[in-house]
């Protein structure tokens, strides 16, 4: 049987918005735990974000890395590229838990971001995030 998350990766490769759309429910409702200000609710936004995703990088493609499906829940890990219309590369990389009901998407929980580029390695990292303190010298 195929999963939402691989009817969901069909559906996005397939450029087709409405398609996409079809395959949420009219109470949908999506989360952005990182990004709280970014929640909201219904088929018809995701109809929209989707037909901006796709005017905005017209080769986009989804790859589903991982998926795991408990009963209603799936998790999925996604990698999505492409370019910007103006030629730009795109790249986002996560995970998505979506709750299904009905064999629609109800509600979803999205943990996706831009792929860095020239970013610090893990001390950089640490250094940033953690703020530990400095080490006294000698």
């Amino acid at each position: 049987m195929t999963t939402m998350l691989e009817r969901l990766k069909d559906a996005t490769n397939s450029h087709d918005a409405r398609a996409v759309a079809s395959l949420f429910a009219e109470d949908y409702q999506s989360v952005q735990p990182l990004h709280p200000s970014r929640a909201f609710g219904g088929r018809a936004q995701v109809l929209e974000n989707w037909s901006s995703v796709f005017e905005g990088v017209p080769d986009f493609v989804s790859e589903l890395i991982a998926a795991s499906v408990d009963g209603g829940t799936e998790w999925g890990e996604w990698d999505w590229r492409g370019h910007h219309v103006d030629g730009s590369l795109f790249a986002m990389r996560g995970v998505t838990i979506l709750i299904v009901r009905d064999g629609l998407v109800a509600a979803a929980r999205l943990y996706l971001e831009p792929v860095e580029v020239g970013g610090g390695d893990i001390d950089v990292a640490v250094q940033e995030l953690y703020k530990p303190p400095p080490v006294p010298s000698s």
